[in-house]
């Protein structure tokens, strides 16, 4: 029955599809996929908060070393989960969504428009010290991807609408459509023209209602207590930005280099789980703040009650001392860190978009109440507690732009848009120095599956050397001599000869405006041998290499035409010119609108 009405929608949908206009059809698309991609958000959040209400349930207070045990439990079934939901190939992080659109035609795996639900509840709600934006922002593109596929979509028209599920799923889950559009372009790198704002706009717009319509404001990360902006404590925002800036290259390098420690056990999963199930148990017994995504203990800062974040921890007796429990909340803030790292490096799903805001805020807290504590100012604290979110989102994820319409439309307004701007940017820049690559681009980066900011690279990225050798060259023994060489060039269009042996390995090349002289000397036509023409060629390509590797060693030669070898045997050309051609057609087909 389920499918049948699966079947029914999606022929009623090609029937519309039929009626309206390619532009008409692509809108409607958009609210459709927001609609849906809206509800897959506030299923996946309500989910795992009513997880995260059930297990710390306060009948269970008097269990705390069993509760401790439960994002143990959480990983355990997430791996069960990927087995057989995923056939033991887990697709996580945001990496995957930009490798997807550099590599694959925007195409997302079918069955990621369900698993991360259920993986990422799994282990966020069992208290996972992890974030759920990756999971429902995977999930969105799967839907936008494959939503597509189905109506026979072309690559740009896919592209913008796996952009337009990115920006509901962000919308929803923040309740913050700004930030979702500027989340699809600033962070996924994806190129939009102006006229294709619109259905980006109308999908996030619609996942921001539905979110705003069926989720209640406790599962929401939101706030309202604000005090005025007052710009004599710019330079404080300036040294909060300075913070900002180096805890994200930390955050980053730490979490890079403990997820490395659990990949080079990768074969030993069950291994994984077990360590970093227990090393969480510890970190949580001692940071009990650490549990789940950590969103409530945000709002517990901005309120001005960090006191709390000491409840059924070892140490919940120093709760009056300001000076312990501030101690408390900057050491969390390189805790966060470590404790993520071991979550999704042992065999959870989530996401470091939530331990950023995490970060930011305990950062913000930290820094400004530790400046009153001394005496040195009057800061008012919730205000550098919310902007301190938008200055460690920037520096992870490089998006200084989505951390201040971010961390602006969830406090309701715009009252801290300078200070917001400041931190973010001064922020983003540090990092930028330190990690030219944001944290997911990183990976891609190390791995050779080069995707940046920078569109040029990106678009070499797509282009395979393999298909760019020509094999039309006339090849040249190195016996022949110099009148069958002649014969040779008059039968070519080429101005270029390479000189192979018997087992075409490339001994060289003869370039015609080298021999030009000779040529129409008959008298040497049998004294001149090929081996006395041969010129090494200025460099060669091996057929491995990446066009931007390719593209260097033209840039290097001056030359046109470079030829390539594998196991230094000749395989043909590859010309300057064809790889502009080829650029010209990429860039106009990866040009979205």
């Amino acid at each position: 029955m389920k499918y049948k009405s699966i079947a029914l929608l999606e022929s009623i949908i090609k029937w519309i599809q039929l009626r309206l206009t390619k532009k008409q059809f692509i809108l409607l698309s958009s609210i459709l996929i927001g609609f849906t991609v809206g509800l897959a958000a506030i299923t996946l959040k309500t989910f795992v908060h009513y997880i995260f209400i059930t297990v710390t349930y306060k009948e269970f207070n008097s269990f705390n070393y069993l509760v401790l045990f439960l994002p143990l439990t959480g990983i355990f079934l997430t791996v069960l989960a990927v087995k057989k939901i995923l056939k033991g190939k887990p697709y996580k992080g945001l990496s995957q969504i930009h490798y997807a659109i550099a590599k694959r035609s925007s195409n997302v795996p079918k069955d990621q428009m369900y698993a991360q639900i259920v993986t990422s509840s799994l282990t966020v709600g069992f208290g996972g010290s992890a974030g759920l934006e990756a999971p429902i922002i995977i999930t969105g593109a799967a839907f936008g991807a494959n939503y597509s596929k189905t109506y026979h979509l072309t690559y740009k028209e896919r592209t913008l609408l796996l952009a337009c599920g990115i920006a509901a799923g962000i919308a929803a889950v923040f309740n913050a459509p700004i930030a979702g559009v500027l989340f699809a372009l600033e962070v996924l790198l994806i190129d939009i023209s102006i006229t294709a704002f619109t259905p980006l706009i109308i999908a996030a717009a619609t996942g921001a209602l539905i979110s705003k319509i069926i989720l209640e404001d406790d599962i929401l990360l939101s706030f309202r207590l604000q005090q005025p902006f007052n710009y004599n404590n710019v330079p404080f925002y300036i040294l909060l930005g300075l913070a900002a800036g180096i805890v994200s290259v930390y955050h980053s390098r730490v979490f890079n280099k403990i997820e490395e420690l659990f990949s080079k056990s990768a074969n030993k999963i069950y291994f994984n789980v077990m360590v970093g199930g227990a090393i969480l148990a510890v970190l949580i017994f001692i940071f009990p703040s650490l549990f789940g995504e950590g969103y409530q203990s945000i709002k517990t800062l901005s309120t001005l009650q960090p006191e709390i974040l000491l409840d059924n921890s070892l140490f919940q007796n120093y709760k009056s001392n300001e000076w312990f429990v501030l101690a408390f909340i900057g050491v969390l803030i390189f805790i966060k860190a470590i404790a993520t790292a071991i979550t999704l490096g042992s065999g959870g799903n989530g996401g470091n978009f939530a331990p950023a805001l995490f970060v930011g805020s305990y950062l913000g807290f930290f820094m400004s109440r530790g400046l009153n504590m001394l005496s040195l100012t009057n800061l008012p604290v919730s205000n550098f507690t919310i902007v301190g979110m938008a200055g460690i989102l920037s520096g992870l994820y490089h998006a200084p732009l989505t951390a201040i319409f971010l961390i602006a439309e969830i406090t309701g307004g715009y009252t801290l848009m300078i200070p917001l701007m400041i931190v973010s940017s001064i922020s983003y820049a540090i990092s930028k120095h330190f990690e030219p690559f944001s944290m997911d681009t990183k990976k891609l980066i190390q791995s050779g599956k080069v995707y940046t900011s920078d569109k040029d690279l990106n678009i070499l990225a797509t282009i395979k050397t393999s298909n760019l050798i020509e094999t039309n060259f006339q090849k040249i023994s190195p016996d022949d001599k110099l009148g069958k060489i002649v014969e040779i060039i008059s039968k070519s269009r080429r101005n270029i000869f390479p000189v192979t042996d018997s087992d075409n390995k490339l001994l060289g090349i003869i370039v015609l405006d080298n021999i030009r002289e000779i040529i129409f000397k008959r008298d040497l036509y049998d004294k001149i041998i090929a081996h006395e023409l041969i010129t090494n060629s200025p460099a060669t390509i091996l057929s491995s290499e990446t066009m931007e590797e390719v593209m260097k060693k033209f840039e290097e030669t001056g030359a046109w035409n470079l030829p390539v070898v594998e196991n230094e045997k000749y395989l043909g050309f590859i010309s300057k010119s064809s790889i502009f051609s080829s650029y010209r057609n990429k860039l106009k087909a990866t040009s979205i609108g």
